[in-house]
């Protein structure tokens, strides 16, 4: 026992004298090495060799986030502490807008203009239990609809499943008070998870033509497919789009696309049925009387001065009167649309609620003629132009993703930041900006990305040419019931949020189509034309 004790030492110490050996050999050869190239080489190095015969091969280090990555992480963060999971088990346990509750704090018979009337509600699910938690999706709106007016209310969430709702009484009359449950709290939690897992609820054909060859291939911001692809890259901001390649098919041979709406869902059964159309949208103060406001023999209101760029914006940011906008901060005049665009340049992009702004120009300018830029589709650019004055007004698309069921033509198709780089700007040059509606169906960091690298362009724009006047315009509320998952308003208010956080820094102006919409309650992606006009009216007041 005493000899094999022995013999195990000598085993023991032989292959340690062995292993030294090696590594001594190795470490001279890999000291040649380095030598050779002429490298550093030091003890620490030779150490951290010798541990590596014993341990695994380190993690190659990942590349580090670039500052626009870095922003949109931060972003999305703070929206996901905004927007809480909330799961549940049962319709019951969901707010209920019938059984919530609304009491008017200090009620009064009459009330004065200008005075505020606060609400408070007090949310419950459908068995009358009180909500412990806020983020109800709400819209709280006054009107008068002989007086053709109407204003958005202030939601404040207190985060316990109270909420104040407070209305400025704008002017006299008869007052009706609205305040709907769009989507309860668990809807909204159940939108943000499914709108951040996939890519595919709205794919893309894109058409190649090779010749007389015509095929169609699937395209997308993501594919999952183990298929060759074609990449549409721009390098600089990182912003890509795919297609499938065709057999025997260059890539560089893609020239129309349209978008289809796939059966892809990734909200659970239960989840879709707080989107069915009874469930949207319920009114909160059905029983509520209509509010009575009188002037009040109050003092006349000091004049307020005229809109400019610049100026802060409130919630609520104006009111409608007799179907004509009035902002909070400052007043509107009427503006000769011919005389204020005499000599301007005016670059609107984007989509087709801005296109609307373009159309409504050549509609109310007579002297306006349209330049055929031999392009085809109704998403094709549109320039006018009326010589006598000097007037240049263009319209073009953003760029992937373009949402339509209708065939565009791509190859004149390009991001909003390469056509903001090449334009020169000066005093007569205005830009308008409006992203949004198209983004809606796609994970939300792609909106964020875009927003930023918009942002970054007009930095640029603004750095070498500060007299450009830009104007970003923000979405119009749409269709109430139209497909919540890929288009439901919580999706654009969400953006709406992100585009006022991320433009705040910049010179620019911001219109408020988000309000302006909700005022007018119109529930419309392309409102009519006396909204579209009172929209163009605030830029005109910007610009004259």
């Amino acid at each position: 026992m005493k000899i094999s004790m022995i013999n195990y030492k000598s085993l023991w110490a032989l292959l340690f004298i062995l292993a030294s050996w090696i590594a001594f050999t190795v470490f001279q050869n890999s000291t040649k090495i380095w030598s050779a190239l002429n490298l550093p080489i030091s003890l620490h190095h030779w150490n951290n060799s010798i541990k590596s015969l014993f341990l695994k091969a380190p993690l190659i280090p990942l590349k580090p986030l670039t500052e626009t990555e870095l922003r949109i992480k931060e972003i999305i963060e703070k929206l996901d502490q905004q927007i809480p999971p909330r799961p549940f088990t049962h319709m019951n346990t969901t707010t209920s807008a019938t059984h919530s509750t609304a009491t008017i704090l200090n009620p009064r018979d009459t009330y004065c203009r200008g005075d505020q009337l606060d609400i408070l509600l007090e949310m419950r699910d459908h068995l009358g239990h009180r909500k412990q938690y806020g983020g109800d999706f709400l819209r709280a709106r006054m009107s008068s609809p002989a007086l053709m007016a109407g204003a958005s209310g202030k939601v404040t969430d207190f985060n316990n499943g109270t909420y104040l709702v407070s209305f400025t009484l704008f002017w006299e009359g008869q007052v009706s008070l609205s305040l709907l449950l769009i989507h309860p709290s668990e809807g909204v939690s159940a939108l943000w998870s499914a709108r951040n897992q996939g890519y595919d609820r709205v794919i893309f054909i894109g058409q190649f033509v090779n010749g007389t060859s015509q095929v169609h291939s699937e395209c997308g911001l993501i594919l999952n497919t183990n298929a060759e692809l074609c990449q549409y890259l721009d390098n600089r901001d990182q912003e890509a789009f795919y297609c499938v390649r065709p057999q025997h098919m260059p890539c560089a041979a893609l020239t129309h696309m349209h978008s289809e709406n796939k059966k892809v869902s990734y909200l659970s059964k239960q989840e879709k049925s707080l989107f069915e159309r009874s469930n949207v949208g319920v009114e909160i103060m059905e029983k509520f009387n209509t509010i009575s406001v009188s002037k009040c023999n109050k003092e006349t209101v000091a004049k307020k001065e005229k809109c400019k760029v610049g100026m802060t914006s409130t919630i609520p940011s104006g009111h409608v009167w007799r179907n004509t906008w009035n902002p909070v901060s400052c007043s509107l005049a009427t503006v000769k649309m011919k005389e204020c665009l005499r000599g301007k340049l005016i670059y609107l992009m984007g989509d087709s609620t801005i296109r609307q702004w373009m159309e409504y120009f050549k509609a109310s300018i007579n002297t306006l003629k349209s330049v055929d830029l031999h392009e085809s589709g109704k998403l094709q650019h549109q320039l006018a132009v009326d010589l006598d004055r000097n007037i240049n007004i263009q319209w073009q698309k953003h760029c992937y993703p373009l949402v339509g069921s209708m065939t565009y033509s791509v190859k004149e198709m390009e991001y909003l930041t390469r056509a903001i780089d090449r334009t020169g700007g000066e005093k007569n040059t205005v830009i308008v900006i409006s992203l949004g509606q198209h983004f809606r169906p796609f994970p939300i960091d792609v909106f964020i990305r875009r927003a930023l690298n918009v942002h970054k362009a007009i930095k640029r724009l603004l750095l070498r040419s500060p007299d450009t006047m830009v104007i970003i315009k923000t979405e119009n509320i749409r269709e109430m019931y139209n497909d919540a998952e890929r288009f439901s308003d919580f999706h654009g208010y969400i953006q709406y949020l992100i585009i006022k956080d991320i433009f705040q820094d910049l010179s620019v102006s911001i219109i408020d189509a988000w309000d302006i919409t909700i005022a007018y309650g119109t529930n419309d992606v392309h409102p009519p034309q006396h909204v579209v006009g009172n929209q163009i009216n605030i830029l005109l007041n910007y610009i004259c």
